[in-house]
């Protein structure tokens, strides 16, 4: 036979207890796990779900200094943007300075990123009017810019709604890239660009004298 030759390795000598220990640690094993999916978190109470309905990009030349900003409002007036991330079901996932202080750390060292982006998610579906705006918040170059805005439609399949380009050319300017409307089941009924402040927005809750506007996040002194 082969074993003869030594082809194979010879058994152990069996030991009965070893065999039972293992097979309790099996069994431990198992209710363990057992244990583990019984606790998942999908049965906890409130869970929220937060996968992305619609997905804003805007965009401008890789490495360019200057400082855009998006700004997007949803039909009961919350506006998400870089003072206030997180408003209703909007949320300001990427803020971009532009040249100023853009960098992404790699190995404990900061390197300057070329990327010039910002992203708002809309997490839930709120029937009416939304509102996408960019502000050319610092003219470094001293030229006008373009951007690139894109909205797209998540579910139930990734859809473009929205891609076009916006042009501004001066520290503070603000142009209206696109409003579009949903119904009560979040579908796309309208896309138009009739242009709408909504820096004038905040300036109008400026006036109102409140300290701190939870729609806007704008942050007043009292009269």
């Amino acid at each position: 036979m082969m074993d003869d030759f030594g082809l194979y390795p010879r058994e152990e000598q069996f030991d009965p207890f070893s065999v039972m220990l293992f097979k309790a640690l099996q069994i431990v094993a198992f209710f363990f796990f057992i244990a583990v999916l019984a606790i998942s978190p999908d049965a906890k109470d409130g869970k929220v779900d937060s996968k992305a309905e619609f997905l804003i990009t805007m965009d401008w030349p890789d490495n360019h200094p200057d400082d855009l900003d998006l700004f997007v409002q949803d039909p009961v007036g919350n506006i998400a943007w870089y003072r206030h991330r997180e408003a209703g079901f909007l949320t300001l996932d990427r803020d971009d300075r532009g040249g100023a202080n853009d960098f992404i750390l790699v190995n404990g060292l900061k390197i300057p990123s070329p990327i010039r982006e910002e992203i708002v998610t809309v997490r839930g579906i709120v029937a009416g009017e939304y509102t996408v705006n960019i502000s050319h918040f610092q003219n470094v170059s001293g030229a006008p810019v373009e951007a690139k805005v894109k909205v797209q439609k998540l579910n139930p399949t990734a859809q473009v709604i929205f891609d076009d380009k916006v042009v501004l050319d001066h520290s503070g300017d603000e142009k209206t890239a696109l409003r579009f409307r949903l119904d009560a089941e979040g579908k796309v009924v309208e896309v138009q660009r009739r242009p709408k402040s909504l820096l004038e927005t905040f300036r109008n809750v400026r006036a109102n004298g409140a300290d701190l506007d939870p729609k806007t996040g704008v942050r007043m002194i009292r009269r």
